[in-house]
This record gives structure tokens, sequence and C-alpha cells, in this order.
């Protein structure tokens, strides 16, 4: 999946990941490659991404919004 994490003053990831952790306000969520298209709203937390050799980046987030469609994720934090 290609993934890019953005703040509104900079972009703080872009890369291919295998599986997404993410901090959904009904509770944490995971996506894979081809998740079904998707919109929902993140809440205060972390967001773990695996790249494919297994690598975790993780970034602290206040809140935003992911979008997925056809292997392609943008999110939107603060």
């Amino acid at each position: 999946m290609k993934v890019i994490i953005t703040k509104p003053d900079a972009t703080v990831f872009e890369g291919e990941a295998s599986q997404l952790h993410l901090p959904g306000v009904d509770g944490r969520f995971e996506m894979l490659n081809n998740h079904a298209p998707l919109i929902a709203a993140l809440a205060q937390g972390t967001i773990r991404v695996v790249v494919a050799d297994g690598q975790e980046h993780s970034f602290d987030i206040r809140g935003g919004v992911v979008k997925g469609q056809n292997n392609d994720i943008l999110i939107l934090v603060q």
C-alpha cells in the first residue's frame, strides 16, 4: 500500500507499507493490502506503520481522518 501521513505543515511519512494500525474513534483497527475502500475518523493515539521488511514506524496523533482506496492511503492528522 502507498501511505501518506501528513500534518497541516509537513508530510511525516510517505512510502510503502504492508500494515497500518490506526486509532479509530470507535476503537483501534488495522488496514492491510487490498482493504475495502474506507473513510474513517481517527482519535488521539498512535499510528503504527509496518513496512515490507517488517520495520515499524510510530506516530502519535491528536486526531485526524484516513481515506483508503485502491491501496492508496491518505492520513490527515493533527
